[in-house]
């Protein structure tokens, strides 16, 4: 990685404000799963360690659309990373108002900022309102993108330096992910954001072959960019999920009432036949556990090619065999999406049996990353999520990176 971190610069006496990903799943109070703050406390001790202070923002949920409530303040975060690193961690109300207690902070005191999407200029998100005149929308636009300025520059006042260690949001250009750098002289990438970088950077540019990606989900629609982009460095491609029908009918196959995307038939088509011009392995299901309703209790039947008036629901056994096969003698593994409603226990075999053959990979001397979103969950659900070498905590992120787009969190800190 070409980006400085944490590691290449002076941390004595300074105040650091480190944008962290700690967007965690709360209900009532409680968090749910911490995963994310785990992952972040390497890099706040190690500010701590050096002698600096820190300064944490995040958002958490989604208060610009749903409001906000009881379940998105960062002070549910402080009070349980105050737990975690038993020392006080200060809350401040408002992440636009922490002046007094920033001027108050010694070496070793930590302030965690409240959520950063209180403020609509974070995102600066703008639709055209009904009615509204493409002159009056454009001067709303550009009000709100100087407003984003604003709240960047007092974010940029709280440190000497800025740090981000949030890969999750790495691939928006918001007020404490990007825009921040233009007002900070020193902005660096945390150790989470160090690990995702070489890990999905490494896969991608430089991988150690056979490098086998496996993509699921339900759409070739959100997929489509991926697709391409790995066609062009993989040895092998496997596909399932949803997505896995619409490349099935395009091959003329009988899929039911499966998911399937009609206006992505032709794009399926170029991708087959490309994948045979580049000599690339790709892999579809050769069988699918069908469902004659989508419901953990439906009727299920394994079969090649799906009847009328049911839907493929997971892959099967014989599809497993294949990819775990495949899986098993590649030396980079990068994973993104389920490979079938892995909710549903009936339909869960396709998934935990990828997964099983993904764990092998590490066993074996390769390299196997979880490219963040359902995969993770679906990982961890397995209880194979320690044997894997890196599971990303970024969804969207990590899918961007797989796309070969440049991340406006990455883009935007020092080069070394």
């Amino acid at each position: 990685m070409n980006k400085k971190t944490l590691r290449d610069i002076d941390l004595k006496g300074k105040k650091v404000i480190m944008r962290v990903d700690f967007n965690v799943p709360v209900k009532e109070g409680v968090i749910k799963d911490d995963t994310r703050i785990k992952g972040a406390l390497p890099s706040i001790k190690y500010v701590l360690e050096q002698g600096g202070s820190l300064v944490l923002m995040s958002h958490m949920g989604r208060p610009d659309e749903k409001g906000i409530t009881a379940d998105t303040t960062m002070k549910i975060v402080a009070d349980y990373l105050s737990k975690l690193l038993e020392k006080p961690v200060k809350f401040v109300a408002d992440c636009a108002a922490a002046d007094a207690e920033v001027a108050a902070m010694k070496a070793g005191d930590i302030v965690m900022l409240e959520n950063t999407r209180y403020h609509k200029e974070e995102q600066a998100k703008c639709k055209q309102k009904e009615g509204e005149s493409d002159e009056d929308f454009k001067a709303r636009k550009a009000a709100l993108k100087e407003q984003q300025k604003e709240l960047a520059k007092k974010l940029a006042s709280y440190g000497d330096v800025f740090c981000n260690d949030a890969f999750g949001t790495a691939h928006r250009a918001h007020a404490s992910t990007a825009v921040i750098t233009k007002y900070i002289s020193t902005s660096v990438a945390g150790f989470l954001m160090e690990k995702e970088i070489e890990y999905l950077g490494s896969a991608v540019e430089n991988p150690v072959r056979p490098f086998v990606a496996i993509l699921g989900g339900a759409k070739v629609s959100d997929k489509l960019a991926v697709v391409k982009n790995l066609l062009n460095k993989v040895d092998t491609l496997i596909i399932g999920g949803g997505m896995a029908y619409t490349f099935l009918k395009a091959l003329g196959k009988k899929i039911g009432n499966s998911l399937c995307e009609e206006d992505q038939i032709e794009y399926a088509k170029e991708m087959m036949a490309k994948a045979k011009e580049l000599g690339v392995k790709f892999l579809l299901p050769v069988d699918n556990v069908a469902a004659d309703k989508f419901d953990p209790e439906a009727n299920t039947q394994v079969v090649e090619e799906i009847p009328d008036g049911w839907m493929g629901l997971d892959i099967g056994p014989k599809t497993v065999a294949l990819y775990s096969d495949a899986i098993k003698s590649a030396k980079t593994v990068v994973w993104n999406g389920p490979m079938g409603c892995f909710e549903m226990e009936k339909f869960n075999k396709g998934t935990f049996g990828v997964c099983e053959a993904v764990a092998q990979v590490k066993a074996n001397g390769g390299i196997s990353i979880i490219g963040g979103g359902d995969s993770v969950a679906a990982v961890n659900k397995s209880g194979q999520a320690p044997k894997m070498s890196h599971v990303s905590t970024g969804g969207g992120a990590s899918l961007e990176f797989l796309e070969g787009k440049e991340l406006p969190g990455v883009v935007s800190l020092n080069d070394k």
